[in-house]
């Protein structure tokens, strides 16, 4: 199954050989189990329910089939498509403290790097400590320049910095690191309002992603934080890390399912290429 290898499957649909009632009812606790959470899951069943009969299926590996498609359904939201068409683009990304955005950042300024853009990183974040040295160790493995600060400096006069440095330097893609505090923090969403009053009066033909980066293994709570963020910060796109054998994969489907908003790159493990555009049935094949 390739990326998606290490994710936790679903084993329910090698127990069974006909679809009981028993059936049923097991699929409902594994998926609620996956963290696919309670109405996404009775939506998805009872869907499976009425698929299967419209459709005379009577064997479980008909039925997988099935739930594959429905739950990629759920999850094709736009793909893993980031908006490039202006220049520079600007990359946005939020969430709270521990959840891999630097890590994630790094990774995908390596990428872009690869395949031909120029990018700029900012480490926007300047509250937390070390966090600038630690976006800094990944703009010089990623070979990408970095425009930082002190700690504690302005976050909205680090963007105008890197945006101002984009520009001279012809980059296509600026990422922009910001803080992570708790997410119902009034003053965390002020802050996130005013990089993005800079960006427009900066580069008002950029192009812009708000990507919110959220850890797998959180399951319910990351679904929270995404409510929260969704609020305020006009998200565009997540980037899910820790997807990987011990984490509950299925919050993915929550997420996308209850917010509409697509699921963009996914991260399963700790290399430079384990964090890859998100694909809905590659995903679900190895879910399930």
């Amino acid at each position: 199954m390739g990326f998606f290898d290490k994710i936790k499957k679903i084993g329910i649909f090698n127990g069974f050989s006909e679809l009981t009632e028993d059936f049923y009812e097991e699929l409902e606790e594994s998926l609620v189990m996956a963290d696919l959470g309670a109405e996404t899951t009775m939506e998805a069943v009872e869907e499976l329910r009425e698929r299967c009969k419209s459709q005379g299926i009577k064997d479980t590996e008909g039925a997988r089939q099935c739930m594959r498609e429905i739950l990629a359904q759920y999850l094709d939201l736009g793909g893993a498509y980031v908006d490039m068409s202006g220049k520079p683009a600007v990359i946005l990304f939020i969430g709270v403290n521990g959840v891999g955005k630097t890590t994630s950042i790094g990774k995908l300024a390596a990428h872009w790097k690869r395949v031909g853009r120029k990018v700029v990183l900012c480490a926007g974040d300047t509250f937390r400590a070390a966090a600038a040295e630690q976006l800094t160790i990944w703009a010089d493995r990623a070979g990408v320049d970095i425009v930082k600060q002190h700690e504690g400096a302005d976050p909205a006069a680090v963007v105008y910095d890197a945006l101002s440095a984009a520009k001279a330097r012809h980059a296509d893609v600026v990422l922009v690191d910001t803080a992570g505090r708790l997410q119902n923090k009034a003053n965390l969403m002020n802050e996130l309002n005013k990089i993005s009053r800079v960006v427009d009066r900066e580069c008002p033909d950029s192009s812009r992603e708000t990507l919110l980066v959220l850890d797998a293994t959180t399951g319910q709570n990351g679904l929270i934080q995404a409510k929260e963020f969704s609020k305020t910060a006009g998200v565009t796109g997540i980037v899910l890390t820790k997807l990987d054998g011990t984490a509950k994969g299925g919050i993915v489907i929550a997420i996308a399912r209850e917010l509409g908003v697509p699921v963009k790159f996914a991260g399963v493990g700790e290399g430079v290429d384990d964090l890859q555009p998100f694909d809905a049935y590659e995903f679900t094949q190895a879910l399930l």
